[in-house]
């Protein structure tokens, strides 16, 4: 027989065939998700008539027709009929710094790029761990900056904290961790409400360090509502955890109080309490005392926020295996490092989606601000509408402010997806 006629054997395995892109590729996901029955594809045609609809309507006013050069609505109509985009070229400074002094505005931008550095180490795990300073000093050098004043009065807030925490430890190397707590609080108050004026006033008689003041009625835009914004999202966070811890406690006192005021909050309108912030606080306060409204709107807030926070992080607690406290036990770790070290890191993992939601809530909400007479985004309309100019113009101004919250809101939420991601410890 010649090796012509000899039968074919194989030397190697046969490299596998590519699927069909019937199976797998765009068209295998369009046919699966797009057309996979006579329903779901009457729906994605409807829904592509629909989204056609807008966008040929949208996008030659927006783009197209718009008119950037004009000096008032009534020019920009007899121009051309699309978006009049002149009142936003003409006021954008006043959108972000509402009437904030032109020659000052290097403040809150300074601190707008050191907010971004004090927030990286918190946010990223690569960021250099000596920049956590800052981000503690952040909230005292970002006041003085955004407000002036002389430097001292940040200084001596910070000193509160130190002092705080001095007595904390003085306090628990004879005592138990909860007094400890309830002392170093009660230093931390005092001292804001009495040595801070007279710390302040000390310092400043013998070195007067300071920048020029910028009234609170000054600062509006996009400038309060990140004020706000992030000053509520900081500070809700730590508080809420307090609170779902306090609620889920087995002291009487320190549950019952938890419970009175995450209750009392959420069930008060946000509203309600910027109105109780702005007015009736001032009927508390003592004859003469001057509380910036800015202040109390952020305090207001914080509160607010953190009574939602409490609940979603008790939810995480509450959904922990018991065996997860079973073994910080066996493990013969105290209530404060079993919480640290095992339950509160995987409650906070599993509770990210309806932390995230809660900040992007809250974000969102100050915009409320603007019924109590504050100039953010949304209260700045007014001053600029009532201008014979732009009266009448809607439109541009509403959807430039919905961009500047839909930017921050979605980065909010894409930083949770990664952050889940990253924690993903499942082999599902």
């Amino acid at each position: 027989m010649s090796d012509s006629r000899k039968p074919f054997v194989a030397s190697g395995d046969i490299p596998p065939s590519p699927p069909p892109s019937s199976v797998v590729g765009p068209i295998a996901w369009v046919r699966a998700n797009l057309f996979s029955s006579i329903s779901n594809t009457v729906m994605t045609l409807f829904g592509v008539f629909i989204i056609y609809s807008l966008l040929a309507a949208v996008i030659p006013w927006l783009f197209i027709d718009s008119v950037w050069n004009a000096t008032s609505l009534s020019d920009c109509r007899s121009i051309d009929n699309g978006a009049c985009l002149a009142v936003i070229k003409e006021r954008y400074l006043q959108f972000i710094y509402g009437f904030y002094p032109e020659e000052e505005r290097w403040r809150p931008i300074l601190s707008f790029f050191l907010m971004i550095v004090a927030v990286a180490p918190i946010l990223f795990a690569g960021v250099p761990r000596r920049v956590l300073y800052l981000s503690g000093l952040y909230p005292a050098i970002a006041y003085w900056l955004i407000w002036g004043g002389t430097i001292w009065g940040p200084v001596g807030v910070v000193l509160g904290l130190v002092l705080a925490v001095v007595a904390y430890r003085l306090i628990t190397t004879t005592l138990p961790a909860v007094v400890g707590l309830i002392g170093g609080g009660l230093v931390l108050v005092l001292w804001w409400l009495f040595g801070v004026e007279i710390f302040d006033g000390a310092l400043t008689s013998v070195v007067d360090i300071g920048l020029p003041v910028v009234e609170s009625s000054k600062i509006g835009g996009f400038l309060l509502s990140l004020i706000i914004g992030v000053s509520g999202i900081a500070g809700s966070f730590p508080l809420g955890i307090a609170l779902a811890l306090g609620r889920r406690s087995n002291l009487l006192f320190i549950k019952a109080l938890s419970t009175c005021f995450i209750e009392f909050i959420r069930g008060v309108p946000l509203i309600t309490l910027l109105f109780v912030a702005s007015t009736l606080l001032n009927y508390f306060l003592p004859p003469g005392t001057s509380f910036d409204v800015v202040l109390r709107v952020v305090i207001m807030v914080t509160l607010f926020a953190s009574a939602y926070m409490a609940e979603v992080i008790r939810g995480g607690l509450a959904a922990l295996p018991k065996g997860q406290y079973e073994a910080a036990d066996a493990l013969g770790l105290d209530y404060w490092k079993s919480m640290r070290l095992i339950i509160l890191p995987q409650a906070l993992k599993i509770s990210i989606p309806g932390i995230v939601n809660t900040f992007i809530g809250l974000f969102k909400d100050t915009v409320l601000v603007s019924v109590i007479g504050l100039l953010d985004p949304v209260g700045i309309l007014n001053p600029i509408r009532a201008d014979q100019n732009w009266n009448g113009i809607v439109w541009e101004l509403y959807g430039f402010i919905s961009i500047f919250f839909f930017i921050f809101c979605f980065g909010m939420s894409r930083y949770s997806q990664y952050l889940e991601r990253k924690l993903q410890t499942g082999h599902g």
